[in-house]
């Protein structure tokens, strides 16, 4: 179970599981806050997201429309997944350190932040570690989460219909014994890794996740 709770002034204002396909942060503005800061505590499978949070005027999330022909009898095959992910901003030197996802994904050739699934029994912050050490060779410390993003999809993809919600945690992380990268999980969904220098991210091909992260965490500039 994934459950949310925010407290402001010291007391506890909002208290619920989060709900498949919803998106914390909007349930937090539908109560009337919003949020300032977020940790995480707990496994892959049993999260715990506590919000520090101010008043604000509500707002709602319209809840997604399906995809482009989605048939009644799709939408019922469509059985509802989630995935919780870690990820890691890290900058060194004035470079960031970003992965090339592999033909195994939906966008080879496009750039990411390293990062993956987190496992059942993992804590997020060991997940950040194991993947990117797996998708880079690097060894991060410092894990400490800064961001949690919420997607719902529903539609057809190439697998068939899906009903899918991501959550990803975004961590700033920091490496202090920066080496040439290497992709230790040949075969997977990272083909390559590099140390891009900050000046010259802006010129790859981000996924959009990626992109709305490092500008959310003003690591981008205008």
């Amino acid at each position: 179970m994934i459950r949310l709770q925010a407290s402001h002034s010291g007391a506890l204002v909002v208290d619920q599981p989060l709900g498949h396909g919803e998106d914390p942060e909007s349930i937090l503005r539908a109560h009337g806050w919003e949020p300032d800061a977020v940790t995480a505590a707990g496994t892959g499978t049993d999260l715990l997201f506590s919000y520090a949070v101010r008043p604000t005027v509500a707002q709602v999330t319209a809840p997604p429309a399906a995809g482009p022909g989605l048939s009644v009898t799709q939408r019922a095959l469509a059985h509802p997944r989630r995935r919780v992910a870690a990820y890691a901003v890290v900058v060194e030197d004035g470079r960031l350190l970003l992965t090339e996802l592999s033909d195994q994904t939906e966008a080879p050739g496009m750039w990411t932040l390293p990062g993956g699934g987190v496992d059942a029994d993992e804590e997020p912050r060991d997940a950040v570690v194991r993947e990117v050490f797996e998708e880079t060779g690097q060894s991060v410390t410092e894990v400490v989460l800064a961001l949690v993003t919420s997607m719902h999809w529903l539609g057809v993809s190439r697998t068939g219909p899906e009903d899918y919600h991501a959550i990803r945690l975004i961590h700033r992380a920091r490496c202090h014994t920066v080496a040439e990268p290497i992709v230790h999980d040949v075969g997977g969904s990272t083909s390559a890794a590099a140390w891009v220098p900050l000046s010259e991210v802006s010129k790859l091909s981000l996924v959009s996740t990626a992109e709305a992260a490092l500008s959310a965490l003003s690591i981008l500039g205008d």
